[in-house]
């Protein structure tokens, strides 16, 4: 400690008062200091970039989307309510000690289920096992759209990335071009700052561009339920289409898997169930009885009994709620005839839909784009040999990236459409 107090001497007169401070601050600056010193000297986790194709995406989704893993516990509530459905009444022991003859007595009374509630009952928890299925059958096609159209967003964020860095190295070229042919007096400054702001906000897209692609590879990965920090690369472009069967058989298709009818046919089944188990809490339980009276001084020590107790069903016989179950059961008939009727149309719109935005892609794949590129490359040699003015070059290529654009757009919106079709249709299309 001699030591310390050398090398700090304004502790010399405070004595071991001093030291203490000493050990203080020491203590206090290792805890502030340290932490922050370390954790600077930590560099940031680098980004995981992994290729993924789409059909790779989907069983992810399917294997750990959080929201499926939650819905799917349900199943396990459901099938433990099968078996609480199966238990049987437990016995009643009943003893009794009194001042007068027999002075004890005990008796064992086991309740019988008669009419056959039991099977009716268990038949109900099935029932409602099976709507508990379609449910989360429901969850999966909508979790299966949702990452469809995440995957191709990504998909897309990362084309119009790309694409704008083409505009970026195209607008700097033509910055160069306007940069030689100032310094060879054939154009203004003027062209040259223009080509310079052209560049400019080429570089600003560029960065909204990349922002935008990040946003999207976060929504994949929490679908998928990845770190947030992971890089998307798909796989599968986003040029591939996919092929839906005709109209007719994805109606038939429909008719048998759409979801909303699925789960109306199950809560009729419910419904119906419920109501054959009203029909037999009818028939009334029987309760059967045996035990011992004991000593009856004089007249015996050990004496059987037995007896037996019904509830007779005069008053209440579950006649409205058989009523109310009925209603219930023709309401639902009723409005499964009526989605029936509107599934087939909405088949057919998601259809048409995905049909008109295919025929869009394909003008722009054959016709719009090779155009474009042409007159894009058209003008750019026309400012090189000095026959256009940089306007002209710039409207040109303006115009050319919006097809370009308007192509992307495109294409993520038939891969949409054909997600929507195929939630609709409530199978798999491919």
């Amino acid at each position: 400690m001699q030591t310390e107090l050398f090398m700090f001497p304004w502790l010399r007169q405070a004595g071991s008062g001093g030291d203490l401070r000493l050990l203080t601050l020491i203590a206090l600056g290792t805890l502030c200091v340290c932490p922050a010193a370390w954790s600077q000297s930590q560099p940031p986790a680098a980004p995981v970039e992994r290729s993924i194709t789409l059909q790779q995406a989907l069983e992810m989704a399917a294997r750990q989307n959080l929201d499926l893993m939650a819905a799917r516990q349900r199943r396990a509530f459901a099938l433990a309510g099968i078996r609480v459905a199966r238990e049987i009444p437990n016995p009643n022991i009943s003893v009794s000690v009194s001042r007068d003859p027999p002075h004890e007595g005990f008796l064992i009374t086991q309740p019988l289920e008669l009419g056959g509630k039991r099977a009716r009952r268990t038949d109900l928890a099935r029932q409602e096992q099976a709507l508990t299925d379609v449910e989360i059958t429901t969850l999966e096609h909508q979790v299966r759209r949702q990452t469809r159209e995440a995957y191709f967003s990504t998909a897309k964020a990362h084309e119009e990335t790309a694409r704008l860095a083409r505009v970026l190295a195209l607008s700097q070229r033509l910055l160069d071009i306007a940069k030689q042919r100032f310094d060879a007096g054939d154009v203004s400054q003027l062209e040259v700052n223009q080509a310079q702001l052209e560049v400019a906000r080429a570089e600003v897209d560029l960065r909204v561009g990349r922002q935008q692609e990040s946003v999207s590879q976060k929504q994949l990965s929490a679908l998928l339920n990845e770190p947030a920090e992971t890089v998307w690369k798909p796989a599968t472009s986003l040029d591939e289409g996919s092929v839906a069967p005709a109209l007719e058989e994805l109606v038939q298709r429909a008719y048998q898997s759409n979801a909303e009818l699925a789960h109306l046919e199950k809560e009729l089944s419910v419904e119906q169930s419920h109501a054959n188990l009203l029909r037999a809490q009818r028939v009334p339980d029987l309760d059967l009885s045996a035990g011992l009276d004991l000593n009856a001084p004089h007249e015996y020590n050990v004496g059987p009994k037995g007896q037996f107790a019904l509830n007779l069903p005069v008053f209440s016989r579950n006649q409205g709620e058989l009523e109310q179950s009925s209603a219930q059961q023709r309401f639902l008939e009723l409005q499964s005839t009526a989605v029936r009727r509107t599934v087939a149309g909405e088949v057919q719109a998601a259809y048409s839909e995905w049909d008109a935005r295919r025929s869009e892609v394909e003008l722009y794949r054959n016709s719009l784009r090779p155009a474009a590129e042409r007159v894009e490359q058209q003008a750019e040699e026309s400012y090189r040999a000095g026959k256009v003015n940089l306007l002209t070059v710039l409207d040109a290529q303006r115009s050319v990236q919006e097809i370009e654009k308007n192509y992307l757009e495109s294409l993520s919106a038939m891969h949409n459409a054909f997600a929507a079709l195929e939630e609709i249709t409530g199978t798999s299309l491919d």
